[in-house]
């Protein structure tokens, strides 16, 4: 996959990407509350079956160094690892949607305490999508027959970890009853669907790296979180998948 790279935008102090679509998001929550479990899992399906947007998407919430290694990358390296995600929907008692993100424990290691989706390296023998479900049955204690698998979004390839992530989006038709892995999730995390639609939610700031130094890197402010990287860049494509439809009026 030949990744196409736009300029980088030039952000204000707290970017808004998503203010720059043509549909206002605090219109879309509405929607999908008035949609029942059927159509959702309809809509999605037929969405996630369509051209995806793929980078031109998950690029808007890219690390600024993210950019410039893949651009100096081109291609993945022949030798990636392959690794999936689940991005599980699921509603609650008043129907409201939910997804479920996990934190890491606090341990000697890069990604310490980080927030990520239930996921992890395939296996030999495996396809991606029985990589994500095995996932999110070891880490958050959901079985795979309590899931439908609604699609796949786009493929991300990770430069300093030279992994290719695969992510797809399953539905449970009721809160499942986690049950987190202690050594792997130290926290579940369940951020209400519509907060992906604030504006209040895409933030940047300033880090400081070893190998590249100083770098703005964009990151979602969900419910006290800070959810950057390739999590942030996965659900920005998603919720450019909801509008899309949305706004062509295809629910």
């Amino acid at each position: 996959m030949d990744y196409q790279l736009p300029p980088l935008p030039s952000y204000s102090l707290l970017p808004t990407p998503y203010s720059l679509l043509p549909t206002p998001y605090c219109l879309l929550p509405t929607a999908y509350q008035h949609m029942t479990d059927q159509t959702l899992i309809t809509t999605l399906k037929h969405a996630l079956a369509q051209p995806l947007p793929g980078w031109e998407r998950q690029q808007l919430m890219a690390p600024e160094n993210r950019r410039t290694d893949i651009s100096r990358m081109g291609l993945a390296r022949d030798d990636y690892r392959e690794s999936s995600v689940l991005l599980l929907l699921y509603p609650d008692e008043a129907g409201q949607l939910h997804f479920v993100l996990t934190k890491r424990p606090e341990y000697d290691g890069v990604h310490s305490g980080q927030i990520s989706f239930p996921g992890g390296r395939k296996e030999p023998g495996e396809q991606p999508q029985e990589t994500a479900l095995r996932e999110a049955r070891e880490e958050i204690g959901v079985p795979a027959a309590q899931i439908t698998v609604l699609g796949q979004l786009s493929r991300l390839y990770i430069p300093p970890s030279n992994f290719m992530v695969y992510p797809f989006v399953g539905f449970c038709p009721a809160r499942p009853a986690f049950k987190p892995s202690p050594r792997e999730v130290a926290q579940i995390i369940e951020p209400p669907l519509a907060l992906l639609f604030d504006e209040a939610t895409c933030c940047e700031e300033y880090r400081q790296f070893p190998q590249i130094g100083r770098a703005r890197i964009p990151y979602m402010n969900l419910l006290g979180h800070k959810v950057w990287g390739a999590t942030a860049m996965i659900l920005s494509e998603f919720t450019a998948i909801i509008e899309q439809h949305l706004n062509h009026h295809e629910l």
